[in-house]
């Protein structure tokens, strides 16, 4: 099962304060951990939202509106993606996510992502041969070639 954690932005996020060295060096050591474990597959780190845009579907149109946004706590700072056996074991591995005093509040949410059988028979093995194609591109993509 794989599970996305999702990191809630917050004021000094929006700021655009960026992580001192000893929470960096904490998520990397965090992120090691998981990747000894087999569990990790990537994370990253999203800039504030004043770097960003919003778009909204209207009666087929879109509507493009730029950053920053109100809502921090609606915000996604960034994420992390994990596979795990069960959801209690994606909650064990948030429970050692790295927080100290001084790194103030935030929030995280745990959030299944959809496998293939999850979608009964509308996902039709076309589809899913459709779906293993780009998989398999974007891999490429991503490994630059």
């Amino acid at each position: 099962m794989r599970f996305m954690i999702i990191v809630k932005s917050n004021r000094d996020i929006e700021a655009g304060k960026m992580p001192t060295e000893a929470q960096l060096a904490n998520m990397t050591a965090y992120n090691e951990e998981m990747l000894k474990a087999g569990v990790f597959l990537t994370g990253e780190g999203l800039h504030p939202t004043a770097k960003g845009a919003r778009i909204r579907f209207r009666e087929g149109e879109p509507i493009i509106t730029d950053g920053p946004f109100a809502e921090a706590k609606e915000i996604i700072a960034g994420f992390t993606m994990i596979e795990v056996a069960s959801k209690e074991e994606a909650l064990e591995w948030i429970k050692k996510w790295p927080h100290t005093p001084e790194d103030g509040e935030f929030d995280l949410e745990l959030r299944q992502v959809f496998a293939p059988e999850d979608f009964g028979e509308e996902y039709t093995p076309e589809l899913r041969e459709r779906e293993e194609r780009m998989r398999a591109e974007a891999e490429r993509n991503a490994a630059g070639g």
